[in-house]
């Protein structure tokens, strides 16, 4: 699950809350066990989701660097070229 988790810092345009939400979505899961929590477990599972995604978000927001802004669109390319790599499956000849 938490293969899922993109870096969210030092991109321009910045993360968006959707993303920070979906980064923290992840982490609870995996730190739960669950995709779904039961209904007796709801409550606190949406509130650890939204407390962690307040605190990712003043994370980002007080994170410095000097390196340059990452492009969304290179940084996918880059993935997409390591998952072929990883998972290219050679054939028989």
């Amino acid at each position: 699950m938490c293969r899922n988790i993109r870096p969210l810092n030092n991109f321009e345009p910045p993360a968006t809350s959707d993303e920070v939400h979906a980064a923290a979505l992840q982490y609870v899961r995996k730190v739960a066990g669950t995709t779904k929590p039961s209904k007796a477990n709801e409550e606190v599972f949406e509130r650890a989701v939204e407390e962690i995604a307040a605190i990712t978000a003043e994370l980002l927001g007080s994170l410095v660097t000097t390196a340059p802004p990452k492009d969304r669109e290179v940084e996918r390319a880059k993935a997409q070229a390591r998952s072929a790599k990883r998972f290219a499956t050679e054939v028989a000849s």
